[in-house]
């Protein structure tokens, strides 16, 4: 017994870091109410890889704050500061020692790290609670486990570097072809201003277009060919988790059968509204048994869930899709290699024969252009996405302008550009579940929110900081399905469908930046202090015009968030009809502790809800101040008239004065003189004439100029910033 003892206790043990709280540990990722009465990774803290501490939480609390102690029972658990900053050096000068015996241990070819619970391991202080961990079965496998973690994740963090590194470089050569691209086409019809400043202005000269090789390579940078899209498989299953980035054009074989252990299989493939989406969507459907109907969340015929997510993306990058659509697609020596490489890498058995068949039927072509035109993100004013009744809806027309958001006038959201993506989801019985979304731009606020919109679309899966999508599969990367309150495909869509559909907001990272209605307020107030501001000429017409586009935009937020929380109220209903029918057939929760599909809707519900009322009060006030400032001006107008009116019966007699001697000045001066010639000189009257009309013809052109020397430099200004000089 002793020996055994002594054995168990020389077990290769890691220290733990995350049990040391920090002085200023807050509840950063704020969730539904029920989850945060486990210890889920996906809901305790701001590192998603973060366990519970073991602080009471209050199970009624709707935004997942902990339960405020009373003071009595506070201050009899209070420490000094001090004492805290000298538990806290202990602490970490016991990790030290730890992390040091370790690496030792491991150079030595011996990596164990053996210590006594009693002696070796300090006993941690909450800063919040003052209660001692107890360091059960549980959390020994935790500690035991914790330096494969930490070099899975260092493992993980280089070589996502390395990708950003790897993009950067490519994005620069990209970036360059791209500059001449635009500046070719701004160049191209030269009317005659430009042909008078190119002799001054090298700039405005005509620039030659780059070749065929570097457009093609431009293309395939902004859109990837179909076939090598990447895609995210994620199986979920009892205390395991596992993720594979694979090619669009291997999606199928991965759609058939999951592994054994798995209770659910995640595809996500990053596509919207087009031929595309609908095929891949049929496939699936076909390979597998159908699930249970979303009578009342889907449509008629289409008992599925959809939605439409809100996100940003970087502004330039944003500008750059569209322009090298609208340049690029409507050259016909570029379309032969750009459609063999749509389907070079295809592998999958009916993909291709399928998008032939579905573009035939809809009198359509399914050439590089038209598969890759979903990926465009939609502007605000782009109509509506969700109710789509065809794959054809999503090739609508693109313009080339990118609207100039009113939520840019906020610091913050300067380099951002809220987009609009359709986001839908398909499950089959067999636990198989199909989301189709080309959202790939930020959906969590946080601090380094500048950083996030400038990174690669491809690589922002991995930044679960950023990404509801990548959150939602980190969540449960270690613990699985264990926290599920049922292991099936309708728990994981209706968390899934919550997390994306209250998105954007910073309650993930907890709330360290502006949520959007703050800055729109922010915006608001700003333009109420404007209504103010001394008239000037054209002033208030620009203001008008951020009213109406600031109008724009919160109304369709607002119907936006009405639209999402009509479908998370029926979809309460499916829920119901599911729950009544799992337990007529005996099926009972898998975690009864666990949160709910319920409790997620419900949560997603209540958060929508008071975004909704927010937006509608800033609707109120946004009218209201539109109202008012028209009644300024109107006043401002009228104050001007009566100016204006005296001022014009003033110059109404300077005219009446100028009009009778004027003409009589004229001829007195002209017939006054010597007709004969010029006196005291041997020039003729001609010779007058020439002097004289010359000089103020150049006194005319010089005035001229001069009073509309302000409109040639604004002219000048907007055609280098079309053509790429300035704001690239």
């Amino acid at each position: 017994m002793d020996s055994q003892s002594s054995k168990e206790s020389k077990e290769e043990t890691a220290w733990n870091p995350h049990m040391l709280q920090p002085l200023e540990h807050v509840q950063t990722r704020s969730t539904s109410p029920k989850s945060l009465l486990s210890d889920r990774r996906h809901s305790s803290s701001a590192s998603t890889s973060t366990r519970s501490t073991g602080d009471d939480l209050d199970s009624n609390s709707s935004r997942g704050r902990r339960s405020r102690p009373s003071v009595t029972a506070s201050s009899a658990n209070l420490i000094t500061l001090r004492e805290r900053r000298e538990q806290r050096d202990s602490q970490l000068s016991t990790l030290r020692e730890l992390t040091e015996q370790r690496d030792e241990r491991a150079l030595s070819g011996n990596s164990s790290v053996t210590f006594t619970p009693s002696q070796d391991r300090p006993s941690l202080v909450s800063p919040l609670s003052s209660e001692k961990f107890r360091l059960g079965s549980e959390e020994k496998v935790v500690l035991q486990s914790f330096s494969k973690v930490v070099s899975r994740n260092v493992d993980k963090e280089e070589a996502r570097q390395q990708q950003l590194d790897r993009y950067n470089q490519e994005n620069e050569v990209q970036r360059e072809i791209y500059r001449r691209l635009v500046k070719w086409e701004d160049t191209k019809h030269v009317g005659w201003t430009d042909y008078m400043l190119s002799w001054l202005l090298q700039h405005f000269r005509h620039s030659p277009i780059p070749d065929s090789e570097e457009l093609k390579s431009l293309a395939r940078h902004y859109y990837p060919p179909r076939s090598e899209l990447k895609c995210h498989v994620c199986d979920f299953g009892p205390g395991k988790a596992e993720h594979k980035v694979v090619d669009l054009g291997q999606i199928e074989e991965y759609m058939v059968v999951k592994p054994d252990w798995a209770d659910v299989r995640w595809v996500h493939c990053p596509l919207g509204l087009g031929l595309m989406h609908s095929s891949v969507e049929d496939i699936f459907m076909h390979e597998g048994e159908i699930g249970r109907s979303f009578e009342n969340a889907g449509r008629s015929g289409f008992p599925y869930l959809e939605t439409e997510i809100l996100n940003f993306r970087h502004r330039e990058n944003f500008q750059e899709m569209r322009d090298v659509y609208l340049l690029l697609r409507d050259r016909d020596e570029l379309d032969d290699d750009l459609n063999e490489s749509t389907w070079k890498a295809d592998h999958n058995a009916s993909l291709h024969t399928d998008i032939d068949w579905r573009a035939k039927h809809l009198a359509t072509k399914p050439n590089f252009w038209n598969l890759v035109s979903s990926d465009m993100p939609w502007q605000l004013s782009e109509g509506l996405s969700m109710g789509a009744m065809t794959p054809k809806f999503g090739l609508q027309a693109i313009s080339r302008k990118v609207e100039d958001q009113i939520l840019s006038m906020f610091p913050f959201y300067e380099d951002a550009q809220l987009v609009r993506d359709p986001f839908r989801a398909f499950h089959r019985g067999d636990g198989f579940l199909l989301t189709l979304s080309p959202m790939g731009g930020v959906n969590y606020l946080d601090k380094s929110f500048s950083e996030h919109l400038a990174e690669p679309l491809d690589a922002m899966f991995e930044n679960d900081d950023a990404s509801a999508v990548g959150h939602s599969y980190q969540a449960f990367a270690e613990s699985g399905t264990d926290s599920w309150h049922r292991r099936n495909v309708e728990w994981f869509l209706i968390y899934l469908m919550t997390e994306v559909g209250t998105t954007p907001h910073p309650m993930r990272q907890g709330f360290n930046a502006p949520t959007v209605d703050s800055a729109y307020s922010s915006v608001i107030q700003e333009l109420k202090r404007q209504r103010f501001d001394e008239w000037q000429p054209k002033v208030t017409v620009t203001l008008v015009r951020k009213y109406l586009n600031c109008l724009d935009e919160l109304t369709y937020i607002t119907l936006n968030l009405k639209k999402k929380m009509s479908m998370f109220k029926a979809a309460q209903l499916d829920i119901k009809s599911f729950e009544l029918e799992d337990k007529d057939r005996g099926n009972l929760p898998d975690n009864p502790d666990g949160e709910s599909a319920l409790q997620r809707l419900e949560w997603a519900i209540t958060t929508i809800k008071n975004d909704s009322e927010y937006f509608e009060r800033l609707l109120i006030d946004l009218k209201q101040s539109l109202d008012a400032l028209f009644q300024i001006r109107s006043i401002e107008q009228n104050d001007m008239q009566i100016v204006s009116d005296s001022q014009n019966k003033a110059i109404l007699v300077f005219t009446g004065v100028t009009t009778v001697f004027l003409p009589l000045s004229f001829f007195t001066s002209y017939f006054g003189m010597n007709l004969e010639g010029i006196a005291n000189t041997k020039e003729s009257q001609g010779y007058f004439w020439k002097v004289c009309g010359t000089v103020a013809f150049l006194i005319v052109l010089v005035i001229t100029f001069g009073a509309f020397s302000h409109h040639l430099r604004r002219v000048s200004r907007q055609r280098m910033r079309k053509s790429g000089a300035i704001g690239i």
